[in-house]
């Protein structure tokens, strides 16, 4: 499924609040756009076999237990795969502005009341991060967009190019750990972190489930790139409610150990979900 820089390969698009990081409880609308250049818990294979099942393979926001992860070589599955691997549709530029149009949210995203929330898969692969700067221009031709708040959900592994910099309000950076599954090379790219720490509003964002977790972030990201802690944040592993409680007070214990910020998903705790809620 190929990216046409002058559409917007939408894989699922929802009204509802933001449940991670620094911008907790904010009414937040969701672009979650195609393709994504790594496979948390899964292996190259596993992934190839997913794509030739085509979306019928998949249940619509099903999460399942990727290869790496089953066989323990990670401790987690990326919970959207289902959403952006072989999901997504091309979009003309119009359709999310018909769409926040047609639901009357339109005004509340253009005065920035309702952030704007560019999640996937990753958004800054090179052909996203130009279509998402020409849906910008093209929107520029019918209003004025000074306020609207745009957030970016990244891995943190690309490089982000100025002409998508310039739109960003807030940048959360999910930097991926060891327990992913993946070697640190493709997981660590320095020039990609080095950018985000250039602009005015970042978070790195952690998911920890242990203190061998924390240890890493410490090693890998905080020390060698001189991250303040005051741009960290951390939050547990949740997928359901069922232990939400015990791991968000945990995070919290670790925040008072090791100063960083300690959240946790919002979203999980009110809807039992991790996708499209």
């Amino acid at each position: 499924m190929s990216i046409n820089v002058n559409k917007l390969l939408i894989s699922s698009d929802f009204y509802s609040v933001q449940g991670e990081g620094i911008s907790t409880g904010i009414p937040a609308y969701f672009i979650r756009l195609s393709h994504c250049n790594l496979r948390c818990g899964m292996s190259t294979n596993f992934i190839k076999n997913l794509r030739k099942q085509g979306p019928d393979g998949l249940e619509d926001g099903e999460i399942f237990v990727g290869d790496l992860h089953e066989e323990g070589s990670a401790t987690w599955t990326c919970d959207s795969t289902s959403q952006w691997l072989i999901r997504g549709e091309s979009q003309d530029f119009d359709y999310l502005l018909n769409r926040w149009k047609d639901q009357g949210i339109y005004g509340d995203i253009v005065d920035g009341t309702i952030h704007l929330i560019w999640t996937g898969g990753e958004p800054t692969l090179p052909q996203q991060q130009k279509a998402i700067s020409n849906f910008f221009n093209h929107w520029s031709q019918y209003d004025e967009l000074y306020q609207v708040y745009n957030e970016i959900e990244t891995n943190g592994t690309k490089y982000i190019n100025d002409s998508l910099f310039s739109l960003l309000d807030q940048i959360n950076s999910s930097p991926k750990l060891s327990n992913a599954g993946m070697p640190k090379k493709m997981t660590c790219v320095p020039r990609a972190i080095e950018r985000i720490m250039e602009h005015e509003n970042y978070q790195f964002k952690f998911v920890i489930s242990n203190e061998e977790d924390i240890e890493e972030v410490f090693q890998d990201f905080i020390v060698p790139f001189n991250i303040p802690l005051k741009n960290v944040v951390c939050m547990p592993g949740l997928d359901s409610q069922e232990d939400f409680h015990e791991r968000t007070e945990w995070v919290l214990e670790m925040s008072k150990k090791y100063r960083f910020r300690g959240l946790t998903r919002l979203h999980i705790s009110a809807w039992d979900k991790t996708l499209n809620v």
